[in-house]
C-alpha cells in the first residue's frame, strides 16, 4: 500500500518562517508602543503647561474682576448711571453704601444706578422711569424666560408677562381699540396665543389658563384692566365672549399720551 505525504504537518522551516515573522510584528508593535508612550509623555507635558496657563489667567481674571467691581461700586457711589449689561448679573459682587442698585431706563437704553442718584455727566440721555415705579407685569414683561420662571413659580402669570409684553409687537395678540378703548384681548385670541406659546396643552386646560392668566393680568397690573363681556355669533350660535380692555384714560407708567391716544 502507498503511503501519501500530508502536506498540512508543519515543517521545521515553515515554523522557522512563522516565529519570525510573529517575532517581526512583535517588534513593529513594541516600536509603536514606544512611540504612544512618548506621545502621551509629550501631551501630559503640554497639558501640564497649559493647566499652568490657565491657572495663571484665572488668578489674572479674579484680580482684574476684583479691580471692575471696586471701581463700578465707586463710581456708582459717586452717582454714575452704568449701563445694565457691564453690570447685570454681577450685581452681587458689588459692595455699595446703598446696599442695592436700581434699573433705569434712559433715552439710550436701560443703565443701573444707586437708588435716585443722579448722574452729574447726563450719559445715557434724560432718566424716565426707575424699575421700581413700574406696575407689576411691566417689570416681569421685562425678563427673559430663564428669569421669568425663576421669578414667578406659576404658569398663568408667566403667560400674563409674556403676553402683556407682546402688546406692541404684531403678534395679533392686542387689537387697537377705538373710542374710550386703547386695546384690548379677546378671550378667544387669548387662548388661541396660549396654545401656541405652550405647546402640547390640551384645548380644555387652555381654557381653564385663560381665566387664571386674566386674572393674574389683573392682579399684576394693579387693576388696570376692564373685563367686558359681547356679544359674538358662530356656527349660527350666539354667545357671550370675555375681553380684556385697556381704556383710553388709564396711566400707564412710562407710556407716553401720544402712545395711549
Amino acid at each position: 500500500m502507498s503511503t501519501t505525504h500530508d502536506t498540512s504537518t508543519p515543517t521545521l522551516e515553515s515554523l522557522a518562517d512563522r516565529i519570525a515573522n510573529l517575532e517581526a510584528e512583535l517588534e513593529a508593535e513594541r516600536d509603536t508602543r514606544e512611540d504612544l508612550e512618548e506621545r502621551v509623555a509629550d501631551l501630559e507635558t503640554e497639558n501640564q503647561i497649559l493647566r499652568s496657563r490657565i491657572d495663571g489667567l484665572n488668578t489674572t481674571t479674579d484680580k482684574t474682576e476684583a479691580r471692575v467691581n471696586e471701581l463700578q461700586a465707586r463710581e456708582l457711589e459717586k452717582g454714575a448711571h452704568l449701563r445694565k449689561e457691564t453690570v447685570y448679573p454681577w450685581t452681587d459682587n458689588l459692595d455699595v453704601a446703598a446696599g442695592r442698585l436700581e434699573t433705569i431706563e434712559k433715552d439710550h437704553g436701560t443703565y443701573m444706578r444707586i437708588p435716585d442718584a443722579d448722574d452729574t455727566l447726563t450719559r445715557g440721555g434724560t432718566t424716565q422711569l426707575a424699575h421700581d415705579d413700574l406696575l407689576p407685569i411691566q417689570q416681569l414683561a421685562r425678563l427673559d424666560d430663564n428669569m421669568l420662571r425663576g421669578t414667578v413659580d406659576n404658569l398663568p402669570s408667566r403667560l400674563a408677562a409674556k403676553a402683556w409684553a407682546t402688546r406692541h409687537e404684531d403678534t395679533g395678540l392686542w387689537q387697537q381699540g377705538s373710542g374710550d378703548v386703547r386695546e384690548y384681548i379677546d378671550a378667544s385670541d387669548l387662548r388661541h396665543w396660549i396654545r401656541r406659546e405652550e405647546p402640547g396643552i390640551s384645548e380644555a386646560y387652555a381654557k381653564k389658563l385663560v381665566s387664571r392668566t386674566i386674572d393674574a393680568l389683573q392682579e399684576y397690573t394693579h387693576h388696570r384692566l376692564t373685563i367686558m363681556k359681547r356679544q359674538r355669533r358662530k356656527d349660527g350660535l350666539q354667545y357671550k365672549e370675555r375681553r380684556i380692555v385697556l381704556k383710553t384714560d388709564v396711566e400707564i407708567p412710562g407710556e407716553t399720551t401720544q402712545r395711549q391716544q
